[in-house]
């Protein structure tokens, strides 16, 4: 009897030091905080497995230095057309931005990259646009092809860019292809032997068995990066895979946004690219040899912000932030995922409740009804802020779309959650150009069109079964 109280005593002090190991690693965390210890509550024991698995990496910081390592941002290419950055608000060519003193100097000095000047870019909604652009721009090609994508799926449309790659591959232009590991989990062995029979050159980002041996698994390259030739770009929400056509019968119509780049920026997207590829193969690549001059006419200035996980690496978030406290008059926000960190979430209501117009848009219908349960446990909160909640009816919205006034627009990977917000490697683009933040305005607008409006009466009125789901999940949803 002695003995197994001594081993309950033992069990019980152990378990206590595993809470207090969770509360020090994630102190400056609250919401990651409470949601792991609620797991370690649920599941004892299993729940500490699961954190040292998948949440916060003890070795996050030397997994970043070295990643950092591997960063050449600030090459003799970066410092050669270093005159094609802004660093004077009265040069971005807004006149919003230009009375935001200390927001531009946040952007200004966000590294590692600076505002460029003398882009044009070109919003693509949806994905029959995006891909007809990518693949048009791709058989353009005459010395690379740079790929960087989270999912890639061996469907009609990846057989597509399969046979192009091949095409162009065999033609002698230099292909690469990253594809994240769990992003790209299904892709079949057929897929990558086709590829690197006809010499395309591909590299896991963090594979899976790797990833959970090294307790990376939580890590995700979820950036979709296209550069041709050094001279061309592409970015936004849309993978490769039928579903962005509008194919998933569950979900029909798939609404995204892509944003197609020449000039300057393109740079920054070719020296992310080649970060990602040292990172995913070891291979360093001579940076100079694709970085060209452009022939770009374009006079739009363009910010590139890349975001990483670590303490300091937040970079997405910290320019979202301050943006939504910059609003002086509306704030219009697509995401498939409402999971806001908390500054955020206070910054969206304050912004409400000081006149500013704020909309949301979230789905009516969602790829995983986890998530989904997640989102709509931050929406009362919002309502009653009077922050604008709308809800997609015409199909799937996965668009990731902020505008800030005439201000800036931001499109890029990231969702408005803290899985992208805190551990996934994302990407966005802030434009300043008013005529594409009027473009994604109007897209917007159509959106809302097609959208149905929450409002708190009606929402308060929900089954009771569902409140207390998403009171569960909403503990859990920073995880998620």
């Amino acid at each position: 009897m002695a003995a197994w109280l001594g081993w309950l005593v033992a069990a019980l002090l152990l378990y206590i030091a595993l809470l207090a190991v969770i509360m020090l690693m994630e102190h400056r965390k609250p919401a990651q905080m409470t949601a792991w210890l609620l797991i370690a509550l649920l599941v004892p024991y299993l729940g500490f497995f699961a954190y040292f698995m998948l949440g916060r990496d003890f070795r996050i910081r030397r997994m970043t230095k070295r990643f950092e390592k591997r960063i050449r941002y600030d090459s003799a290419a970066s410092s050669y057309f270093s005159h094609n950055q802004i660093h004077r608000m009265e040069d971005v060519g807004n006149d919003q931005l230009a009375e935001q003193k200390n927001l531009f100097g946040l952007l200004s000095k966000l590294a590692p990259f600076a505002i460029t000047t003398g882009n044009q870019s070109e919003v693509l909604t949806n994905g029959e646009a995006a891909f007809e652009a990518i693949l048009n721009a791709i058989e353009k090609a005459k010395h690379h092809i740079h790929l960087d994508y989270y999912t890639i799926r061996d469907d009609g449309i990846g057989r597509r860019f399969l046979r192009t790659l091949i095409r162009k591959a065999r033609e002698g232009v230099e292909v690469r292809l990253v594809y994240d590991g769990i992003g790209s989990l299904h892709l079949s062995e057929n897929y990558l032997t086709e590829l690197h029979a006809a010499g395309v050159h591909t590299s896991c980002f963090l594979p899976p068995r790797f990833a959970f041996y090294e307790r990376r698994l939580n890590y995700r390259n979820h950036r979709k990066i296209v550069v041709v030739d050094g001279v061309v770009g592409f970015l936004g929400g849309i993978n490769i895979g039928d579903e962005y056509l509008g194919k998933d019968k569950r979900l029909g119509f798939w609404r995204d946004t892509h944003l197609k780049l020449q000039g300057n920026a393109v740079h920054d997207l070719q020296r992310l690219f080649l970060n990602d590829w040292t990172f995913a193969s070891q291979e360093r690549l001579e940076e100079q040899k694709y970085m060209p001059k452009h022939a770009s006419s374009g006079k739009e200035s363009v910010l590139i912000v890349p975001s990483e996980p670590g303490r300091n690496d937040q970079k997405i978030l910290d320019v979202t932030f301050a943006a939504i406290n910059a609003a002086k008059s509306r704030i219009c926000i697509s995401t498939p995922y409402f999971i806001p960190d908390p500054s955020l979430g206070m910054a969206l209501k304050t912004a409400a409740q000081s006149g500013v117009d704020v909309k949301i848009i979230i789905p009516g219908i969602a790829d995983t009804k986890l998530i989904l349960l997640a989102t709509l446990s931050y929406v009362q909160d919002m309502l009653d802020a009077g922050v604008k909640i709308y809800r997609y009816r015409k199909g799937f919205i996965h668009a990731k779309v902020m505008i800030i006034d005439r201000m800036l627009a931001s499109i890029g990977t990231a969702n408005m959650d803290m899985r992208s917000l805190y551990s996934n490697f994302e990407l966005n683009a802030m434009l300043f150009d008013t005529v594409a933040i009027d473009r994604l305005f109007t897209d917007f607008q159509e959106d809302l069109n097609n959208s149905h409006q929450v409002h708190a009466q009606q929402f308060t009125k929900r089954p009771w079964k569902q409140k207390a789901a998403e009171s569960l999940i909403h503990m859990l949803s920073p995880l998620l």
